[in-house]
């Protein structure tokens, strides 16, 4: 090999003319795919490291609607130092009753924060709230229009605000939450009247073992000891599991467009490679005339061309290392946590492979095609056919192609889905290979127009040497992910834009108590004649068995059944809820007094293959019931009202402690006058304004909306890139053409618009096609992954792809300027 590596090395001193696009498609789908896996890893790893401090202890159990019994408590303080928080909604308001806001009031001991530190903004009046003082949020004050040392009610209780929260170390922990936090020590979550029986609120015990101590052993003691209780234990290497799942996911996506990216970037390799030697043709026929094999100049144009790719590969690996920083520089209060600033040598190492075998796929079969054309063929100007590579050569891409496969199956955290991607990206490679095709073969039989312009830009489609195969390959695949994300993204803002607010009451009341559900009514009449008030009874409990299996024994639980993590909202009803339908079993009479019977969710309960006749066992208030699955319902969650997996029959849960919930649709007029009306006849009642939920989501989706923009965004990149080495590719023949045309009398205008002619076509073609299959894509995205309605903002997609194939053919008409600036004479002294 000490031959070829002098002879690569000494080419490669000319300067890298001719490699530069090999360079920028590796270094664009490497950088994003390394980018992508980095910052998810990052961000990972910030929560495991800060798990005590995010979680609030080494562990915690919590549950809901009540608190630990005497007994409970001392074997939590067997353990450690223990730190006890109840959690709830309420809702903070002026004095003067104008205008009320929800919060999450959480109540702390003196031993909270076991990890971490409560800090406050200057200017606070104590380092921590006591008695009747609270510290919230300063967007709460700023809604209230209030500052520190002012007074606001929650529940029974006047509080004056005592500072303003800078640091809230377990806040990440919480998950999802509707508002801002107002904390307050016992007493004064005692003062306020709202930990009542039935109101829904969840009491967490954070413990703090020894240090060095592992978790593990004191998890397992108190499962085993408290197996009917109810508990929910989390320990400290997973305190945010919600987030952490978000983020996995939101990952694995992004890496699979990332992976769709570099396959598009991989078809400018293949051009890049196949430019570059058809620059080397007469350096490739000196050396064979002077005696050089064809596995020598074979080797000689590998190591050159690994040589680049290695340098593109580490340059997209720094680039990619460098996200987290540049992400937590640019956008960190976005984050759910501060991403740990490190190197993942993981997600570097497959963006790595990913890139090589990518190179290796689309180079070797050009340089396969070097090898084999003999020397006087060289001389002739590559007007021959190349030959076809020979099986070792095909067979070697099979290989490659198949290791990209399974390295993105292999390491998916969803390996059907993933798996389902590359047979998609596969089906869509083959079905645009045929169209290429296609086109070619029909640009060939369509009659000679008498346009001499139109005439040249039909002949360009299908002529010796015509790329167009490879354009059609390329910027297919890349309208087309650019279409369905374009899809997916405006059907996400549209079901919050438009469906939600059709559908959606206007409030959601919580924590109405059982004896005032009358005077509630009453009082909602008056105060919205017309309004639509639907009530409905409310508790907390979590399912502990199926079928007599413990939950907490299960090894795995599938995804689909999520109501077996953590406690679920439970209800009653005679009747069958609205918006469900009965798909298996039967609805129970509205006078039905027997043994307790349940309604589920059927997904849930195909998920884990129960169904009428089985049986589950719900723990409510620290008491199990064993209840008999009577029917299977499809829920129609679009209704935007309260939708409940378990529904019980009547007889079960009425003596439980519980309260009611309830909605009710109003003009948006007499909102603000309604909630002020019974924030004051209700101090203990939540009100949640839909308009403030529909914001808050929206928020969150603006934020995915940014991640998947990038993601289409090196798309559209590499497929520029594409589109310049295909140009690239033919330079050669493009020259030729643009002298002899000249010499005929052809101006640059007409030559160029000849150019663009040809390109407008496939334009034109791709466009259609690439909105059919990414709207395809879409629609299984939102209706089968997501399950939301079919509602894209079609006008938006257009024009999406419009502007994103404006611009790509715009700048492939700028990349072919250099050919009509050949000069003739020059030009056929060295063609």
């Amino acid at each position: 090999m000490s031959l070829p590596f002098r002879l690569a090395l000494r080419d490669l001193r000319g300067g890298l003319t001719g490699l530069r696009l090999l360079a920028v498609c590796l270094f664009l789908g490497v950088a994003a795919l390394a980018g992508v896996g980095s910052l998810s890893s990052a961000i990972v790893a910030g929560l495991a490291e800060r798990g005590q401090e995010i979680l609030g202890g080494d562990l915690q159990i919590s549950v809901a609607q009540r608190e630990a019994s005497p007994e409970e408590r001392a074997a939590f303080e067997a353990e450690g130092q223990v730190s006890h928080i109840t959690r709830m909604r309420a809702m903070a308001a002026r004095l003067d009753g104008n205008e009320s806001v929800l919060v999450e009031l959480k109540g702390v001991d003196d031993a909270y924060p076991l990890y971490g530190a409560l800090r406050m903004e200057p200017g606070a009046l104590a380092p921590r709230p006591s008695g009747t003082d609270v510290a919230v949020g300063p967007e709460l004050a700023d809604r209230l229009g209030l500052g520190i040392g002012d007074r606001l009610r929650i529940g029974a209780a006047e509080l004056r605000i005592v500072g303003f929260i800078a640091e809230e170390p377990d806040r990440v922990g919480q998950g999802f939450t509707m508002g801002s936090t107002a904390l307050v020590d016992r007493a004064g979550l005692a003062a306020t009247g709202l930990v009542q029986p039935g109101s829904l609120f969840t009491s967490a015990y954070r413990i703090r073992i020894a240090p060095g101590g592992d978790p593990d052993p004191v998890r397992e003691r108190l499962t085993q000891s408290f197996r009917d209780a109810g508990f929910q234990i989390q320990d400290r290497s997973n305190g945010a599991p919600g987030v952490r799942r978000f983020i996995e996911r939101l990952g694995q996506f992004l890496t699979l467009v990332g992976l769709a990216a570099l396959i598009i970037a991989g078809i400018g390799v293949g051009n890049g490679v196949s430019s570059y030697l058809d620059m080397k043709r007469g350096i490739i026929a000196t050396l064979k005339l002077l005696g050089a094999t064809s596995a020598t100049i074979f080797q000689s144009y590998l190591i050159q061309i690994g040589l680049v790719a290695l340098g593109a590969i580490l340059l997209g690996l720094a680039v990619g290392a460098l996200v987290p920083g540049i992400v937590l520089l640019v956008a960190g209060d976005a984050l759910p946590v501060a991403p740990r600033l490190s190197v993942y040598p993981l997600p570097l190492l497959a963006s790595a492979l990913y890139g090589l075998l990518i190179a290796f796929v689309f180079a070797l079969v050009p340089l396969a095609r070097a090898r084999t054309v003999p020397a006087a063929s060289l001389f002739r100007g590559g007007l021959e056919r190349l030959p076809r590579p020979g099986w070792p050569i095909l067979a070697g891409v099979a290989l490659a192609a198949a290791a990209i496969a399974a390295l993105a199956i292999f390491t998916a955290r969803e390996p059907m889905f993933a798996a389902m991607f590359i047979g998609a990206a596969l089906g869509l490679v083959l079905l645009l290979t045929l169209l290429g095709g296609l086109i070619r073969l029909t640009a060939a039989k369509l009659p000679r127009p008498r346009n001499p312009v139109f005439r040249l830009a039909l002949t360009n489609l299908h002529r010796p040497g015509a790329q167009t195969g490879r354009l059609v390959v390329a910027l297919g695949l890349g309208f087309t992910l650019f279409t369905a994300l374009a899809v997916i993204e405006t059907n996400l803002a549209g079901q919050i834009r438009t469906t939600v607010p059709e559908r959606a009451p206007s409030f959601f009341m919580l924590d109405i108590p059982v004896e005032e559900v009358g005077r509630f009514r009453s009082l909602a009449g008056q105060a919205a004649p017309e309004g639509d008030l639907v009530t409905i009874p409310s508790l907390r409990g979590s399912v502990v068995a199926v079928n007599g299996r413990r939950v907490a024994d299960m090894e795995e639980i599938p995804p689909e059944a999520w109501f077996l993590r953590g406690d679920r909202g439970l209800t009653y009803s005679p009747t069958l809820p609205e918006g469900s339908r009965i798909v298996e079993g039967e609805w129970w009479p509205e006078d039905y007094a027997g043994p307790p019977l349940i309604s589920l969710d059927v997904e849930p309960a195909r998920a884990l293959g129960i169904g009428p006749g089985d049986t589950l066992t719900v723990s409510v208030l620290g008491r199990e019931i064993e209840a008999r699955i009577a029917s299977l319902r499809e829920i129609n969650w679009d209704t935007m009202g309260f939708n409940f997996v378990i529904v019980f029959a009547p007889g079960a849960l009425e003596q439980a402690p519980h309260s009611f919930m309830a909605t009710i649709s109003m003009p948006e007029a007499q909102e603000r006058s309604f909630q002020r009306m019974v924030g004051r006849a209700f101090p203990t009642v939540s009100a949640i304004r839909v308009k403030e939920v529909v914001e808050t989501v929206s928020g969150m989706l603006g934020q995915m909306s940014v991640a998947i923009r990038s993601a289409a965004s090196v798309a559209i990149l590499a497929g520029i890139a594409v589109l310049i080495g295909a140009l690239a590719a033919s330079r050669r023949a493009r020259v030729y053409d643009s002298v002899i045309l000249k010499l005929l009398g052809a101006t640059r205008g007409r030559i160029l618009a000849a150019q663009a002619i040809e390109f407008a076509a496939l334009a034109f073609v791709l466009c259609a096609v690439a909105f059919a299959l990414g709207a395809a894509a879409g629609w299984y995205v939102i209706v089968r992954i997501f399950e939301l309605d079919w509602a894209p903002d079609w006008p938006v997609v257009a024009l999406t792809l419009a502007v994103g194939a404006l611009i790509t053919l715009g700048l492939g008409l700028l990349g072919s300027l250099p050919a009509l600036a050949a000069r003739p004479a020059r030009a056929l002294r060295t063609l």
